[in-house]
């Protein structure tokens, strides 16, 4: 058998169809195939690969925590170096009483610890999330989801969980003296990236405090620079109890954490003690790489452009067939005029060698979230490709109407 054969036979899959790129090796922008065919690449595996792929600083600060050990023991026994450098570092740059971290491997396990903080803090059951979000895939996080097609599969989920809508404002009043927690989006993600309109999130804000509710800001995605600032409720000037990171937290390694105040995550810490605890959250090679990807935001100038790029791809992104261009940062859905368009668009664009993406909540538009060094040529060879792939599109479309 061949690699496909094998990979499709023994790895599991998530589909049955399955993108299935062979890779060779990835670079910056690029990501090879053992075919020879490079592609660039306009997903950041889901805004992950914020600093392109291979950063020379995270691939350094790999090899350095390498040569120093791996593994000791379960994360919170022993101090280690990255550990504590990465959560320091992390407390100053927020700057905002968020000053402790709890590692984890990933947004999905930071999605379940967050759950559980807010019923042992509160004593309450009742948690609040966003129709048509996503939180994570784990039973927990799924119990978040509002799509009862996808999650009644999966029955019985955890008691207890209620949805509001997005940018309602009347809903907020379905957060009472019950809800230990609302958790939600900065940027609502799946549904085909969906900012926060009319002050949202201070009015949310506003209304968790009254009822004594915490209020879980999930910035898995929207995190480390993806919205133009470093982390997006400073963008949108609120500040979270409890703030979830990961996906371009490790610049391509799996870490995930859990920031609140010390005080708030030191009830793990009794009644009953070991809260919740994690073999390989904080694994040292990982935070490592953590800690050169947000140095690298620190020190170096990504995060500042990003909003020019923004602005220049939105405006260079026009044709009959787009109806909306939502963004925030180069975070973006771009809605077409008919669902029908969207497989064409998106598989034209992958055979010209430009990676997008669908969502899961909306069929009419695609995502883009380039690697946050994409250069301004690279911006203008991804408009041509995807012009081309519009008018492919445009002309499948009319030849089926016929």
């Amino acid at each position: 058998m061949n690699l496909r054969e094998l990979f499709l036979n023994h790895v599991g899959q998530t589909s049955e169809l399955p993108l299935g790129l062979e890779v060779s090796h990835a670079e910056g922008m690029y990501i090879h195939t053992t075919d020879g065919r490079k592609y660039l690449d306009l997903n950041s595996g889901i805004s992950v690969s914020s600093l392109g792929h291979r950063h020379p600083n995270v691939v350094k600060a790999i090899k350095d925590q390498v040569d120093k050990h791996l593994h000791t023991m379960v994360y919170g026994e022993h101090i280690q170096s990255p550990q504590v450098v990465y959560a320091s570092k992390l407390a100053d740059v927020l700057n905002n009483g968020l000053d402790a971290v709890y590692f984890v491997n990933c947004g999905t396990e930071a999605v379940e610890v967050a759950m559980k903080l807010a019923r042992r803090a509160t004593r309450r059951i009742e948690i609040i999330s966003c129709a048509n979000a996503y939180h994570g895939s784990t039973l927990g996080a799924e119990a978040l989801r509002s799509d009862y097609d996808f999650t009644r599969t999966f029955m019985p989920g955890i008691p207890g969980v209620n949805h509001i809508a997005f940018n309602s404002l009347a809903d907020l009043n379905l957060i009472t003296t019950n809800t230990s927690c609302v958790i939600l989006e900065a940027v609502q993600a799946e549904s085909g990236v969906r900012p926060p309109e009319n002050d949202y999130l201070l009015k949310l804000r506003s209304r968790c405090n009254e009822v004594g509710a915490l209020l879980i800001l999930d910035e898995i995605q929207t995190g480390f620079g993806r919205t133009g600032h470093l982390f997006a409720h400073k963008k949108y000037k609120i500040v979270p109890d409890v703030l979830l990171i990961a996906k371009g937290m490790g610049g391509g390694m799996p870490i995930g954490a859990v920031v609140a105040s010390k005080k708030l995550l030191d009830v793990f810490t009794r009644k009953p003690m070991l809260g919740h605890i994690t073999t390989f959250g904080g694994h040292p090679v990982c935070v490592a790489a953590a800690n050169a990807m947000l140095d690298t935001l620190i020190n170096e100038d990504i995060v500042t452009p990003v909003l020019a790029k923004e602005a220049y791809l939105k405006n260079a992104l026009q044709h009959p067939i787009i109806k909306e261009v939502r963004s925030s940062g180069l975070m973006m859905g771009v809605e077409l005029t008919h669902r029908k368009y969207l497989k064409h668009v998106v598989n034209h664009t992958i055979e010209q060698g430009a990676l997008i993406d669908y969502f899961l909540f909306n069929d009419k538009s695609f995502r883009l979230a380039p690697p946050l060094i994409i250069s301004y040529d690279e911006i203008d060879m991804a408009v041509s490709i995807l012009m081309r792939s519009f008018d492919f599109a445009q002309q499948k479309y009319k030849t089926n109407l016929v």
